[in-house]
């Protein structure tokens, strides 16, 4: 497999941290998010690793290219204009090669979660994109059939629905957990960002016409380090992971 690292982002909840550097450089116990999921890819097999880089980029091009990753680290320059996750997803298609799974992870998810099995799930069952998933409490949810296929997403906040084709009978909510994967084939349904745009409106319609499933998995395997409060929380979470 392939990786997209998912590291571009302004990291505005993270303030004041952010302040002087983007998020993918603030450290937990000494390492940077950066190098942490960096290794994690690169343990879970990853043979070439994708970094978008927007806020501080020259920091973050120095970081990469401070070390040997063990693995080839292309940057997907956006420093001209962020994207957003749909929009920075196409505009580094042509960094990967076409033929291999890529695993897309967000900078600021720490988790143990088995990214090899997962990957090799998606694979068996054929799907376009498999998100991963858990069961707990957010403010806005993918929703799946009874058979784990995507058929719409909910603000809760807002009372907003959107729908692959028409609204479902039965579903059932799921938190997206920053981490998914996808066949290489799915670059070229993107479109070409004139201006950002999301990647979940584009699962939504691609799912009318190719399969996108789920891995669901434990929330206690999982960890958003979204707040400067998380940081300790985030040492402890690793901690107990690498027991």
């Amino acid at each position: 497999m392939e990786a997209f690292l998912l590291a571009a982002g302004l990291g505005t909840r993270l303030r004041p941290l952010t302040n002087d550097r983007p998020k993918a450089l603030v450290e937990i116990d000494g390492r940077t998010l950066l190098e942490i999921n960096i290794r994690r890819l690169v343990e879970a097999g990853a043979s070439h690793i994708v970094v978008n880089v927007h806020h501080f980029a020259d920091k973050m091009k120095a970081f990469l290219g401070s070390r040997d990753w063990g693995v080839p680290i292309s940057i997907s320059d956006e420093s001209d204009l962020l994207l957003d996750t749909g929009g920075g997803l196409k505009h580094a298609q042509d960094l990967f090669s076409g033929k291999e799974p890529i695993l897309i992870h967000n900078v600021d998810i720490l988790s143990n979660l088995p990214l090899t099995e997962i990957v090799n799930q998606h694979e068996q069952n054929g799907n376009i994109a498999t998100l991963v998933t858990s069961q707990r409490t957010t403010s806005r949810y993918l929703l799946f059939s009874p058979e784990n296929e995507l058929v719409g997403w909910t603000n809760k906040k807002t009372g907003e629905f959107l729908w692959t084709n028409e609204a479902q009978q039965k579903y059932i909510k799921h938190a997206f957990s920053g981490i998914a994967i996808i066949s290489p084939s799915l670059l070229k349904l993107l479109p070409v960002p004139k201006e950002p745009y999301p990647i979940v409106p584009q699962y939504l319609k691609i799912a009318q016409h190719h399969p996108v499933g789920c891995y669901r998995h434990n929330p206690e395997q999982w960890l958003d380090v979204g707040k400067p409060e998380t940081i300790a929380i985030a040492a402890s979470f690793l901690r107990n992971i690498n027991r």
